[in-house]
């Protein structure tokens, strides 16, 4: 046996795909294994009719100009690759229950002006809370972000910033829903806290690390929303880009089944057509669940990830409605990025909360002229799919697609009489053609746990195996999973002497 490649990455997320390029700019040797057909998984796109579809959300961090927190930006850069990027002055319009009608303005005054106009009796509070949020952004703001599994670099970073190390110490073991109620005590408001963290973490406040919160409440007035023009699937075709500009290799339709185990060491993986490659390390980018369930024996799954288990469980899928309409249905003022729900316990419950991307209101070309993409998605469990006929199947989607067109309505009305194309995924699509465990977008705690301190890093129990993506820290969305791509690159670069 000898070794083919130095590192072997399993799936072409953009966690996976930010590792390989990472050290592929170190002139490691690396070899990305992709499922599908192109890269990006629940970051890519299709096409049907004219239309130009993200598979997953179109509300992109990462892409800022100033800062340490832009890891995209950074991604790109690291490979001498660019992308143009389209800036969404608004984050989202929540259209929510008692009339609570808000924008998140990039501006964030504007932003605190029209919450503080709806709770002016918490003015204060919302001041204190949403400025605690800056605090802990800006002391990730301040450094470089790799490895924290990596002694040197840490010793590197508090050395430079001892300050802003000690202030994120302190945020680590606390969410945000704690932080929200030292400050703010109204029943609606902390709803809406709850809202603010569940349209990107899929749980309440209670449940969201503080340390991700602050991430996020900022940076979207810091570096701001930005969508890719051409697409969000744009980002893995760069990166692929830059891959292989820097000797990096791809393949598609290349289905990893196994990772090979040798003396407890990952050496290498077998491909579903029996083809083996070998690598002196190996990544998965597959999540935790497939990982270590699928690719490895779950009877030899080290107590480490047992333990990971129990904390954890799979967050729900999305039902996916992908629409094409007619641009007269939209009103000139309408958002990019909107979420509707009319009860407030419904937040959490199967096809509660709608999410809704209608990216062409920022690039047109995604869609034939004259008309705009409504991408709508909605939290589903697999459960709720199971155990139907193929004709059973098909009705079901239909029924849940015209009660969310219905739903929309409330908010673009006429929307049914705009309809030019109409598509429908569901956690089984999302499972098929993305490889995710019950399609999956990552886990969530099955408790409150204490902030991130419970999250693993991509370093496991057997000795040359790597996880990276949304099921290691610090967890969901395009600009964590940067994170951690930059976080295993750093920490394989150093074990690799590179």
């Amino acid at each position: 046996m000898t070794n083919d490649y130095d590192v072997i990455v399993i799936g072409s997320g953009i966690g996976g795909l930010v590792t390989a390029t990472q050290l592929a700019a170190k002139g490691v040797k690396v070899l990305v294994l992709e499922r599908y057909l192109i890269p990006g998984g629940s970051a890519g796109y299709f096409e049907r009719e004219g239309y130009r579809f993200d598979v997953g959300a179109s509300m992109i961090f990462g892409f800022g100009k100033k800062g340490t927190t832009n890891l995209l930006t950074r991604a790109l850069d690291a490979v001498d690759v660019n992308l143009e990027t389209i800036a969404d002055p608004v984050q989202i319009h929540y259209h929510l229950p008692d009339g609570l009608d808000l924008k998140v303005h990039r501006d964030y005054e504007k932003f605190l002006d029209e919450l503080i106009a709806y709770f002016p009796h918490e003015a204060q509070g919302i001041r204190k809370f949403y400025d605690e949020c800056w605090k802990v952004f800006n002391c990730l703001n301040a450094m470089e972000l790799l490895s924290l599994e990596e002694p040197r670099y840490l010793m590197r970073v508090f050395f430079q910033h001892p300050m802003k190390c000690l202030g994120l110490v302190k945020y680590l073991p606390q969410n945000a829903g704690d932080v929200a109620r030292r400050y703010i005590k109204d029943p609606q408001l902390l709803k809406l806290i709850d809202m603010e963290c569940y349209c990107w973490s899929v749980v309440k406040a209670d449940e969201t690390p503080m340390i991700n919160a602050g991430m996020v409440f900022s940076d979207r007035h810091y570096g701001g929303i930005n969508y890719p023009k051409g697409g969000v699937g744009q980002i893995a075709q760069k990166l692929v880009e830059g891959l292989l500009k820097n000797r990096g290799e791809i393949q598609y339709k290349a289905r990893v089944t196994q990772i090979i185990i040798e003396n407890g060491k990952a050496i290498g993986v077998e491909l579903a057509n029996g083809k083996q490659y070998y690598a002196k390390r190996i990544v998965s980018n597959s999540t935790r669940w497939d990982t270590f369930e699928k690719l490895l024996s779950p009877e030899k799954m080290p107590p480490k990830e047992k333990r990971w288990q129990k904390r954890y469980q799979k967050s729900p899928s999305f039902l996916s409605l992908h629409l094409g309409v007619k641009a007269e249905v939209l009103p000139p003022t309408t958002e990019c990025h909107h979420i509707l729900l009319e009860d407030w316990d419904n937040m959490e419950s199967e096809q509660g909360t709608i999410f809704v991307s209608i990216p062409t209101l920022l690039d047109p070309s995604l869609a034939p002229e004259g008309h705009h993409i409504i991408h709508t998605f909605t939290p589903s469990w697999i459960d709720y799919w199971k155990e139907l006929s193929p004709k059973e199947y098909e009705e079901k989607k239909e029924m849940a697609a015209n009660r969310l067109i219905n739903r929309l309505e409330k908010i673009f009305p006429g929307l049914i009489n705009g309809l030019d194309y109409q598509e429908v995924g569901t956690p089984r699509t999302h499972r098929r053609f993305l490889g995710r465990s019950d399609g999956t977008y990552g886990p969530i705690p099955r408790y409150k746990l204490p902030g991130l301190l419970t999250m693993p890093f991509n370093q496991t129990a057997i000795s040359g195996l790597y996880c990276v993506g949304d099921s290691t820290f610090p967890g969901q969305g395009l600009n964590a999973v940067a994170f951690s791509g930059f976080a295993c690159g750093h920490r394989i670069a150093v074990d690799l002497g590179r």
